[in-house]
């Protein structure tokens, strides 16, 4: 039993699953490429989509908006120099965290979700602005990759809207929390 445990958590991925670091270069396909390549920022921004479709009327638009715009501050910021602390692991808690509410169904006042939601995307963004290196394109490696996370988003919120039943919403959440708790490890 010991050594099969031993065996999944070697075969786990590491949490930043995104980050190649700033060799490479700039563009909008890299922006595109950073969140749907990296589990931990793909699941983050599915699970906000998911949690507003849950939610539904103002917070459809509101939760995702949120983000996007955080992320973009972030990307600022990280792109500029200013360090923010636990990056790495707001991005973790950002899937525990969202991948939870989703599995809880959880509706507190939109105020605290957007901040939440805000912080998270304020992480993401972050990561996304320190890995993108130097050089030029950094228009265009922005607006690839707020595409790619309000995709995610938009995937998000139709699949809780149009195909699957909450419990099965609230499953998939549940599941992205996990997948959070193992990115832990």
């Amino acid at each position: 039993m010991r050594r099969l445990l031993l065996t999944a958590l070697a075969l786990l991925p590491l949490p930043a699953l995104a980050h190649t670091g700033g060799d490479h270069a700039l563009g909008f396909t890299t922006g595109l490429a950073h969140p749907l390549g990296g589990a931990d920022h793909a699941v983050a921004m599915l699970a906000v989509g998911l949690w507003a479709g849950l939610l539904g009327g103002r917070a459809m638009l509101a939760l995702p908006a949120a983000f996007l715009a955080a992320m973009l501050a972030g990307f600022g910021l990280g792109a500029a120099g200013v360090a923010l602390p636990m990056v790495e692991g707001g991005i973790v808690a950002s899937v525990v965290v969202l991948g939870g509410a989703v599995a809880l169904a959880k509706r507190p006042h939109l105020a605290f979700l957007l901040g939440l939601v805000a912080l998270f995307g304020l992480f993401h963004g972050h990561a996304h602005g320190t890995e993108m290196g130097e050089g030029s394109g950094a228009l265009a490696y922005a607006t690839g990759f707020l595409a790619a996370s309000a995709a995610l988003h938009g995937a998000g919120l139709a699949l809780v809207r149009l195909l699957l039943p909450q419990l099965l919403a609230r499953s998939a959440g549940a599941a992205m929390a996990v997948f959070g708790l193992i990115l832990l490890v």
